[in-house]
């Protein structure tokens, strides 16, 4: 079954990969590490990481021991940070064509493309990186 709510590869891939850093903030996570958990690509994820490193979200460590670890504490961190690092500024839009002045009315979706996300919108800025922690999958995953 298809999904109403499309986010990238990109942007599902930091949200998860942040979650993980999260669960061990101390630990730095390699690369190759992070992708064998997400099941993912080392080249698209490393990439993915670089961007959240330029966000200043993460922070790269060289070395023996290095990898990436989370430069903030995930109480600090929210989703649309996340979100807003890999694809910009979140645009809570209501027309499917991207129309400024689009009349919900006349529309077939109505206003349930602007409920949506506005929920969104809503849901990635109270939710922290820390109301992760204590999720069992991410224990079961380590």
């Amino acid at each position: 079954m298809k999904s109403i709510l499309k986010i990238s590869e990109a942007a599902s891939l930091a949200l998860h990969a942040m979650v993980i850093l999260a669960s061990k903030k101390e630990h730095s996570f390699s690369v190759k590490e992070i992708a064998e958990l997400l099941k993912a690509s080392a080249n698209h994820l490393s990439k993915v990481l670089q961007r959240l490193s330029k966000a200043e979200l993460v922070e790269s460590l060289k070395g023996s021991k290095g990898g990436f670890k989370l430069s903030k504490n995930p109480e600090e961190i929210t989703l649309m940070d996340i979100y807003e690092a890999i694809e910009g500024k979140f645009n809570v839009s209501s027309c499917l064509f991207g129309k400024v002045d689009c009349d919900s009315k006349c529309c077939v979706m109505g206003g349930l493309l602007s409920s949506i996300n506005q929920q969104t919108d809503k849901h990635f800025r109270k939710t922290r990186l820390s109301d992760f922690l204590d999720l069992e999958f991410i224990s079961e995953k380590l």
